[in-house]
């Protein structure tokens, strides 16, 4: 309101300094004072029009204003006829104009209006499709810088919602199968169990037998036990539910210790393990029993899909403010369709490198280096599989 006082003063000011040479000093004053008067009146009034909580369109609003403007034209001219400095004559000519001027003005709002009444509905239509449920519509606008901003933003908008939308259908879709491999894993050893708790309460095995299903019960019973840890700590990670204290770790030291450890069960297989250890700069910061869990599981399935006489070699190296450490192995390699969902929980034999277990050894070792702000993934190979994490230093 403070800026249309100014503007209605420096009308005032414009209108006098214009009549105060022409009819005198008195003439230019009494203008000054008309048009700063109705000029104030005038604005105040096109303030009361766009304070004004209405459903009138775009098109009325501007025409409202047309004829405020009009209207204190016309005021200050009849004005000052009445007060004799301008004759009869000039102002009914002066009228006549304004009339005239006031027709062109509010079809000139009406045109100027028109295409910026066109891209605010057609922002309307848009969003209420968006609301409808469609997500490929797209909101132009050029006629005004802030319509342009505001289809901008609506656009914005509209790709978010969409990529919302389909990463809660991928949840959902992942939580489906999920649901099912669990489904699935549980069902082949809770049916083996059933059949040989009912065998041995019926009496239908000897003691050589009901020694043997007690073995093989308590190996289902032990992998159903895994698993569940398995689910509940894949949950955790996900979540963010562990703190863990991270401290400075010698990769160096930590990876050949996971080597030497995997080195029987690599030469029970006919598997060769070897670790490929340069100096490092300076230490990651881990926790250590998390990194090496992930260690032993990618050495783990490398050794089990390596045939014998192959060789897995572990590697470390700096890579700017990470370390890189790689498990590489010269087995059967995955095949493309199934490099995008190998870290994924619950993927079985006939899609990537789980062919034994649950499916979640790499799932909670994702989850562990994400964990510590870094990321794995499959490198390329010429032969067999290249599985490279990194983590901060």
């Amino acid at each position: 309101m403070s800026r249309s006082l100014l503007f209605a003063l420096a009308a005032a000011a414009l209108a006098g300094a214009i009549v105060g040479p022409v009819y005198g000093a008195e003439p230019g004053a009494v203008t000054a004072g008309l048009v700063g008067a109705l000029s104030a009146l005038g604005l105040a009034a096109a303030h009361a029009i766009a304070r004004r909580r209405s459903r009138r369109r775009l098109r009325a609003r501007f025409g409202a204003v047309v004829g405020v403007a009009v209207a204190v034209i016309l005021a200050v001219v009849l004005a000052a006829a009445e007060l004799m400095f301008v004759s009869d004559h000039d102002a009914l000519l002066l009228g006549a104009v304004v009339v005239a001027a006031a027709v062109v003005a509010l079809r000139a709002a009406q045109v100027a209006a028109a295409p910026v009444v066109g891209e605010v509905e057609s922002i309307r239509d848009a969003l209420r499709a968006v609301g409808a449920g469609a997500r490929d519509r797209r909101v132009e606008a050029v006629t005004a810088a802030e319509l342009t901003e505001l289809a901008g933003a609506a656009n914005a908008m509209i790709e978010k919602l969409a990529a919302e939308e389909a990463r809660r259908d991928a949840a959902d879709s992942a939580r489906r199968n999920v649901t099912a491999a669990i489904s699935h894993d549980l069902r082949t050893p809770m049916s083996a169990l059933r059949l040989m708790v009912d065998a041995i309460e019926d009496g239908l095995v000897d003691d050589e037998t009901r020694a043997r299903y007690l073995a093989t019960m308590r190996i289902h019973v032990g992998a159903l036990g895994a698993m569940v840890d398995d689910l509940f700590e894949l949950s955790r990670l996900e979540a963010g539910d562990l703190e863990w204290s991270l401290r400075q770790v010698e990769l160096t030291e930590l990876v050949g210790e996971a080597v030497d450890a995997m080195r029987v069960e690599a030469e029970r297989k006919g598997v060769e393990v070897a670790a490929d250890l340069p100096p490092l700069p300076r230490p990651a910061r881990a926790q250590p029993e998390q990194l090496q869990r992930v260690l032993f599981n990618l050495i783990r399935n490398a050794i089990h899909h390596t045939p014998a006489d192959g060789s897995v070699t572990v590697r470390a190296e700096p890579a700017g403010d990470w370390v890189a450490i790689e498990v590489a192995d010269t087995g059967t390699g995955i095949a493309p369709v199934d490099r995008e969902r190998v870290f994924d929980a619950f993927v079985r034999a006939e899609t990537a490198r789980s062919t034994t277990g649950a499916g979640l050894g790499l799932a909670i070792s994702r989850a562990i280096v994400e964990a510590h702000g870094g990321r794995i993934w499959l490198a390329e190979a010429d032969v067999g599989t290249r599985v490279r994490f990194v983590i901060p230093t």
